[in-house]
């Protein structure tokens, strides 16, 4: 097993006032040489944005971005013409492919909006841009391994155009789950929602992550209630 440990405390910071953004990986103004992706991982950023704001319009293109809101309500509109609302057990997956425009705002005006925004390489690039979103229920990853994106289509989970997947399991404390890879010769970077959990004898606290190459499970066991979240991605 090679593994690599990255801190929250160590992740990049912006404060816009109306955005506060954790980048785990470089990102804008946020540049370390040592943290520029994970596999065809490229983005993970951690955005609490303030009631009523957002993001305008901007462009996107060959990028998977998958959004995942961990508390209040995101609103999307974008340039193919989908205009939704994403909520907490909601997950969206949009494929820039060619080429598109979107829009993110907070769709409350008194409550804030905590997301994860995740972006992986393409497998193919150029591909009709598309949007997708779905409903999940946390019962399914109570103790155990609720995949919610994968590389096959399928009605269970978000298809993504990469050989990759996304997992989510809420654990309770000292018990065990094991991730078992699931394409040969992926990674997977796990990062802890909440909680506390170890992994190969290191200990992981709230918004700390764990990047696994070379082998073909991870266990993690919570060491309190735990949530978390494995991204499975190709290492080339």
């Amino acid at each position: 097993m090679k593994k690599r440990i990255f801190r929250s405390g160590d992740r990049g910071k912006a404060d816009h006032g109306w955005l506060i953004a954790r980048h785990s990986f470089s990102f804008a103004n946020y540049y370390d040489p040592e943290k520029i992706r994970f596999g065809t991982l490229r983005v993970l950023n951690d955005d609490i944005v303030k009631p009523s704001k957002g993001f305008g319009k901007h462009p996107h293109d060959n990028m998977e971005i998958v959004t995942i809101p961990l508390k209040g309500e995101l609103a999307h509109e974008d340039s193919t013409g989908n205009k939704e609302v994403i909520y907490a057990n909601e997950v969206q997956i949009m494929s820039a492919g060619s080429g598109l425009t979107h829009s993110e705002f907070n769709n409350s005006d008194t409550e804030e909006v905590n997301l994860l925004q995740i972006w992986v390489f393409p497998k193919v690039k150029d591909i009709t841009p598309r949007y997708d979103q779905k409903k999940f229920n946390p019962e399914e990853r109570h103790n155990i391994i609720q995949t919610i994106v994968s590389p096959e289509k399928s009605e269970n989970t978000l298809w993504i155009n990469q050989n990759a997947y996304f997992s989510l399991s809420d654990v309770d404390k000292d018990l065990t789950v094991n991730y078992e890879i699931k394409s040969k010769g992926n990674g997977v970077y796990v990062f802890l929602i909440e909680g506390k959990a170890e992994i190969d004898e290191e200990i992981l606290e709230k918004r700390d992550a764990a990047g696994i190459e070379e082998s073909d499970n991870v266990e993690v066991k919570a060491l309190e209630n735990c949530r978390l979240l494995f991204i499975e991605v190709p290492m080339n």
